[in-house]
């Protein structure tokens, strides 16, 4: 039952430019589906460790072009949608709770590869927060929603 299953601990990043627009990446593996940088915490990081790390793996900017600016307050959660629920992360995880934290982005386009090791993303562009909504994938609009709610002034 999915209700036993635990949720997977996992960082979201929210990547801003100076003017506020966003970084969207198209999911590989879903045509159509933008959303930002996010992925598992590991073993022995904090969340801003894995928020970082996973920036990096998935967009090639490293930490040094970055400024944590703020860290959402609470964890959010999400449940995965029936069609997905045992095919995600070997079936162990019936969602997952999310940390999230704003970057500010202080590089040029030039250094965003997505042509990663593990590329995650098809292709890239900056959005504003509501092309960033209406961009992602139903069962996390909520999520995405109060990610940007929680940053929208900073924004």
């Amino acid at each position: 039952m999915m209700s036993e299953l635990p949720y997977r601990p996992c960082v979201g990043v929210v990547l801003a430019r100076a003017d506020g627009r966003i970084f969207t990446g198209e999911r590989i593996d879903t045509p159509g589906a933008w959303q930002m940088p996010q992925g598992g915490i590991d073993a022995g990081e904090t969340p801003e460790v894995a928020a970082l790390r996973e920036l990096e793996e998935e967009t090639g900017v490293p930490p040094a072009l970055v400024t944590v600016e703020a860290e959402h307050p609470d964890w959010i959660d999400y449940d995965l949608p029936d069609h997905l629920l045992g095919k995600m992360w070997g079936g162990k995880y019936r969602g997952q709770t999310q940390k999230w934290f704003l970057l500010r982005f202080r590089g040029e386009d030039g250094d965003i590869d997505i042509a990663r090791h593990h590329k995650e993303f098809a292709r890239w562009r900056w959005s504003a927060a509501d092309e960033v909504l209406s961009g992602i994938v139903p069962f996390k609009r909520a999520v995405y929603e109060r990610v940007m709610d929680g940053f929208r002034d900073r924004l």
